[in-house]
């Protein structure tokens, strides 16, 4: 699912693309056949933009990237989990509204 803005990773580019990264990363899991991931395509894209000085945005497709997924216990779509100096250092389940998620990613940022 292609997202304006985000970059997609893979479990061969997400060690360089996200643990390597100097600020703060958002690694939105997700799959074709989840709506509420297709609701956050557009939320996602505003983040990108309007967030670019201090936040990241990609995209990591579970179904074509089970190592990354597994790595971290996805279980469900989409998980948005927020990776800084290669670590996770937040997670959330499901879709949201944009000011929510924003709040909730506040204190990592």
């Amino acid at each position: 699912m292609r997202i304006t803005g985000v970059a997609e990773v893979t479990d061969a580019t997400f060690a360089s693309e996200v643990l390597a990264a100097d600020g703060p990363v958002l690694v939105d899991f997700t799959a074709d056949w989840c709506p509420p991931c297709r609701q956050m395509v557009p939320v996602l894209a505003d983040i990108a933009r309007e967030e670019a000085d201090r936040l990241t945005v990609v995209s990591l497709d579970v179904d074509r990237n089970p190592e990354t997924q597994a790595r971290y216990g996805v279980l469900s779509m989409p998980t948005l989990m927020v990776f800084r100096g290669g670590e996770p250092v937040r997670s959330v389940v499901g879709a949201r509204a944009k000011a929510r998620l924003l709040r909730e990613l506040d204190d990592v940022l």
